[in-house]
């Protein structure tokens, strides 16, 4: 498996900028839904609208760990997360309080990566899964998998 398995979703774009937009996206694509269809799931085994939102949350929740264990610890390996596992309480969850908490610790990590020097984003991180990487390939991760999950949920808006 690649480092980065979102690579093809950011090759030409500004990871920031991705960053910075996609609690908007998010927002924008949840309102166009309407509360009727944010539970909806697109077919059986698929995950709903909340569903994604909330797993956007988790996974924001897990960056904001990991860019900050890469710089704290030295040889940091990440610890992998089972997301079906997460998942099975995501029925439980309001889509809207789960763009908050989302947005939320995306601004919370938007500050960290911009306080960052240069030479910070070229610190070596372990995932047992993709091999050795940077907490750049962490960035351009989280901007990928913002990438491919928004797509998901235009997919349904449309």
């Amino acid at each position: 498996m690649a480092t980065n398995p979102y690579a093809s979703f950011v090759a030409s774009l500004d990871v920031m900028e991705q960053l910075r937009a996609t609690p908007v996206r998010l927002e924008n694509l949840l309102q166009k839904l309407g509360p009727e269809r944010l539970n909806v799931s697109p077919e059986p085994g698929k995950w709903s609208p909340r569903d994604i939102v909330s797993h956007l949350a988790d996974t924001e929740i897990v960056f904001a760990f990991r860019l900050r264990q890469t710089l704290a610890e030295d040889d940091y390996v990440i610890q992998p997360f089972d997301q079906d596992k997460w998942a099975a309480a995501y029925d439980r969850y309001d889509a809207r309080t789960a763009l908050a908490a989302f947005s939320a610790v995306r601004q919370w990590n938007l500050s960290f990566i911009t306080g960052l020097r240069p030479d910070d984003f070229t610190r070596p991180v372990n995932h047992p899964e993709r091999g050795d990487m940077t907490l750049k390939t962490i960035v351009e991760t989280m901007a990928g998998h913002d990438l491919n999950h928004l797509r998901k949920i235009e997919a349904l808006v449309a």
